[in-house]
């Protein structure tokens, strides 16, 4: 799959980079060569939202496991994001965080860094940063996964932020919520005893959505005032999406990206009732998944990127008897390409535009490309090869995240990984992690 769509060729790597793209059989003078006769190369997914939990919270998931889970995904770049323990917050704790990535990595990686501490927004922009991170949500009841520090729903601070993040021309993702909204949502379910899984599955979704549409409503206008570059994480609601295309329409520079639980999981009630806490993420009504959708196929959503979420199973299984003290996120690192290519094999969306959304589009949003996000001569080989046709049911036992389950347990796919490479080396190999902790790399801009 190249820029100019699919075709018959051989792809030449010498040392990290593509070094052409040759007619069929004009590679025979390599030392080792691939066939892959019958699959499909697509270039290497670039997730730019993942939990990895770590440092902090390795009970449930670390950078091996987690980078782990992304080779067999087809991910050649991941980003993790700043509910770890501690938060990167200041420079000295992004340092101390990517040494860390840097000895147990097995892809090239990143951090967002959360931008709650003004003074130091400016010395995180000269790190190699992609894009800095903002939660509009304090968790209720409890300190994780959104915990104190990172947090920010004051209107007047979120302008501050934007203000000093607009002034180094790196992207600001923010989680929007309105907090004084979904803090009267839940005590009246709380006021009626309602606070089981469906209780919590309700309220965040209670009025048609609207703590998401007034959070997207205040985030856009605080992108008009300040010229801040916006990414938008979590679209879920159709008023949302109506918000994003108007202010692409002006040419602000905002774009948004969509969750695979927004389109493969908490779309669906039935499935909600079937899995509890183990579907929740959020429930997105069938209306509003549809419009999500109409979004990543018109250009209006920007990314795919995974928010992987592993939680044990013992931290999910109160979600039964009371949402708010379940920790809430599902991983999909790992199967979210073979979710995408079953719905370009049923006709959904087209391997061009899935290609775009997980790879090309994020590496252009944050700086990656040309070196990274499309197979072109010069580029950082990162490829994964696939089998569009294979057929495969989805297991709790073939999960490596240390959680060791997956709300996709029992789902038919169609298309599967079966080789990753990153910089030239394989990471995925006929369908096996071989690749070691410390090979990633900081996949800094361009």
């Amino acid at each position: 799959m190249t820029e100019g769509g699919v075709v018959q060729a051989d792809i030449a790597v010498s040392g990290e980079k593509i070094v052409g793209i040759l007619a069929p059989g004009d590679s025979n003078q390599a030392r080792r060569v691939v066939d892959i006769g019958g699959l499909h190369l697509l270039p290497g997914l670039i997730d730019m939202h993942s939990h990895h939990r770590e440092p902090g919270f390795t009970h449930k998931e670390d950078i091996i496991t987690a980078t782990k889970c992304c080779s067999a995904g087809g991910v050649t770049v991941t980003v993790g994001m700043p509910n770890v323990s501690p938060s990167p917050t200041s420079v000295a704790i992004l340092k101390d965080i990517f040494a860390l990535y840097k000895e147990k990595s097995i892809l090239d990686y990143n951090m967002n860094p959360a931008a709650t501490v003004l003074e130091e927004i400016p010395r995180l922009a000269t790190m190699g940063i992609l894009a800095f991170k903002v939660f509009m949500v304090v968790d209720t009841g409890r300190s994780y996964p959104h915990m104190p520090g990172i947090g920010v729903h004051d209107h007047g601070k979120l302008l501050s932020i934007f203000q000093a993040v607009q002034k180094t021309g790196l992207p600001l993702m923010v989680h929007p919520h309105d907090q004084a909204l979904m803090a009267q949502i839940e005590h009246t379910y709380w006021a009626e005893g309602r606070r089981d899984f469906r209780a919590y599955a309700e309220a965040y979704a209670a009025h048609d959505g609207i703590i998401w549409d007034m959070a997207v409503a205040v985030l856009l206008r605080l992108q008009q005032a300040t010229g801040m570059k916006l990414h938008l994480l979590h679209l879920q609601t159709k008023r949302c999406v109506e918000m994003l295309r108007a202010a692409k329409a002006e040419g602000l520079p905002v774009s948004a990206e969509v969750n695979p639980w927004a389109l493969w999981l908490g779309n669906d009630w039935k499935t909600i009732e079937r899995l509890g806490p183990y579907a929740l993420s959020y429930y997105v009504a069938p209306h509003h998944s549809e419009a999500v959708w109409k979004a990543l196929l018109d250009g209006t959503a920007d990314i795919i990127a995974t928010d992987h979420a592993p939680h044990l199973k013992e931290e999910k299984e109160p979600g039964w008897t009371d949402g708010w003290k379940a920790h809430t996120g599902t991983p999909s690192a790992q199967h979210y390409l073979s979710l995408l290519l079953t719905d370009v094999s049923a006709g959904r969306i087209s391997l061009e535009r899935a290609v775009e959304i997980v790879a090309t589009k994020p590496a252009k949003l944050f700086g990656l490309y040309p070196r990274k996000g499309a197979i072109r001569a010069g580029a950082d080989a990162d490829m994964v090869v696939v089998d569009l046709n294979r057929e495969h049911i989805i297991t709790n036992e073939e999960v490596l995240s240390k959680c060791g389950w997956t709300p996709y347990a029992g789902r038919k796919v169609r298309g599967l990984p079966v080789h990753t490479l990153v910089r030239g080396q394989f990471v995925l190999e006929n369908g096996k992690v071989v690749g070691q902790p410390g090979y990633g790399r900081l996949a800094s801009p361009v």
